[in-house]
């Protein structure tokens, strides 16, 4: 007796499944091929900058810098009709269907910005994509730098950038992490976290404090968050939720007071950029911003010049303003939020996170490999600190 085609309901359900998957890990994949390398703090990274900061002080800070970028060329119409033309309404699920969604519409904006790098244009483009400070962030700013030094500059030893490195390779050695060093002359920032790559300003010096800081910060969320999204079935965290980096500072600034390093220097130091992001904006004028954190605040040469670099890079960065807010957002979810850890499955935002924990439940994403140490053991700040974070809102 012949059994040729009896039908079975359970194939019919293995097969649509299998189908679903494919057709996502297609357009997951094809998504990453088209952004991946639209990286926009690599890409506002000026090739001169030592050469201009030297100037800029043999002139006795009276001229403009003219930072000078690597080319970034893309066609952005062809880029962004190809994002467009991603088949996402064949998507059945509603969260994977808004998630991808929301971050193709992230990236035709972050396209306009990475193509206007080094142009007046830029500016407009980063105040789209990261905003501006609120007049409760120029309050939070000023009640951070009207706070009394709790620690002198010079009270502990300077580690230089090898020091530093080894510090980093210590914690990375302990987490078991699976990352790369590099050293790098031309960085504006002391460390900046490129995939898996960690790379340190060679000509930075920090305090044993600021570097654990660093270590926390870079290593603890960064990289972290890096790792993880690799080791999602799905390449999308790896790209990053919509507006991604407020959590993630906010995430990093808070590994670096669960552990026990976030001084209020370092405070200050987030404080300055707020200040310095709305007197670019308004001010639109390097030597204004610079003079203003010297003379203003007192800000050592070298740090106002960091820090103003900083917001004038691409032709006006409004990214630095976000720390401070960010940090006091996480550290409210931190307290109040059970699913928290969720945040560092790889590049999050924190309104996504209901989403993000249903997709886990569904089994499309995973939980995050690695966890943060300072929020596995968070030390007990003091009385003080504890008073100074919470104020900040």
């Amino acid at each position: 007796m012949s059994i040729i085609g009896i039908y079975h309901p359970l194939y019919e359900i293995e097969h649509s499944m299998s189908n679903v998957a494919s057709t996502l890990s297609a357009i997951d994949t094809q998504l990453h091929q088209l952004v991946k390398d639209i990286d926009i703090l690599e890409a506002v990274k000026p090739l001169n900058y030592l050469q201009q900061k030297q100037a800029f002080f043999d002139n006795h800070f009276s001229i403009e810098p003219r930072f000078i970028y690597a080319d970034t060329s893309i066609d952005p119409f062809k880029l962004k009709r190809d994002l467009f033309n991603l088949p996402l309404e064949t998507l059945d699920d509603p969260d994977i269907y808004t998630l991808y969604l929301d971050i193709v519409d992230s990236y035709v904006d972050k396209i306009d910005q990475f193509k206007s790098i080094g142009s007046s244009e830029f500016l407009y483009d980063s105040l789209r994509y990261y905003g501006e400070p609120s007049e409760k962030d120029l309050r939070n700013a000023q009640f951070i730098l009207h706070l009394p030094d709790l620690q002198q500059d010079g009270d502990e030893p300077q580690l230089d950038a090898q020091a530093i490195g080894e510090l980093l390779q210590q914690m990375a050695q302990q987490e078991d992490y699976q990352w790369q060093l590099q050293f790098d002359e031309t960085m504006v920032a002391n460390a900046l976290v490129s995939g898996t790559t960690v790379r340190i300003n060679s000509h930075a010096r920090l305090s044993k404090t600021d570097a654990l800081a660093l270590a926390h910060h870079e290593l603890g969320v960064h990289l972290v968050t890096s790792l993880n999204g690799k080791h999602q079935p799905l390449k999308i965290l790896s790209l990053g939720c919509p507006l991604n980096t407020m959590t993630q500072e906010g995430l990093a600034i808070l590994s670096e007071y669960l552990s026990g390093n976030l001084s209020v220097k370092r405070l200050k130091t987030l404080a300055l950029r707020v200040i310095a992001v709305r007197s670019m904006i308004e001010d639109k004028n390097f030597r204004t911003t610079f003079l203003m954190l010297k003379e203003n605040y007192g800000v050592e040469p070298n740090l106002a010049y960091t820090i103003t670099a900083r917001v004038y890079r691409g032709g006006g960065y409004t990214k630095d303003h976000l720390y401070l807010k960010g940090f006091s957002m996480i550290l409210n979810a931190y307290e109040n939020e059970p699913l928290f850890n969720h945040l560092l499955m790889g590049k999050t935002s924190l309104a996504y996170l209901p989403m993000l924990s249903r997709l886990i439940a569904k089994g499309i994403l995973s939980a995050p490999k690695y966890i943060t140490p300072a929020y596995k053991k968070p030390v007990a700040n003091s009385a003080v600190n504890t008073f100074i974070t919470h104020a900040i809102r």
